[in-house]
């Protein structure tokens, strides 16, 4: 069963937008290792008041792990553009079998 990741930190994320659109390569050449290495669904996230959060799918664990740790320099370039100024907090959460399941296939 495949798990969400979140990674949330604190940044800017005008800044991280401003950065997609200026380089959106840099943007596809992660999210296209990230596929290699099995990525599901991908999406940024920012709120008002300076918070960053990504949300992935992937198959499990070990394939964000890797992919995280062969792409390292090029998301800290990302960060940085971004104006992170926290450690991102991961986290790895499995879906729970609740019976209401709504959406998500988008």
């Amino acid at each position: 069963m495949s798990v969400v990741v979140t990674l949330s930190m604190t940044g800017d994320p005008k800044k991280l937008e401003e950065h997609a659109a200026s380089d959106p390569s840099a943007m596809q050449t992660i999210v296209e290792s990230a596929k290699s290495h099995g990525l599901i669904a991908h999406r940024f996230y920012g709120s008002d008041d300076g918070e960053l959060m990504v949300v992935d799918e992937w198959p499990d664990a070990q394939s964000f792990q890797t992919f995280f740790e062969e792409n390292n320099a090029g998301i800290g370039s990302l960060m940085q553009a971004a104006g992170v100024t926290s450690q991102p907090q991961t986290k790895f959460w499995r879906k729970l079998d609740t019976h209401d399941e709504y959406g998500w296939d988008e």
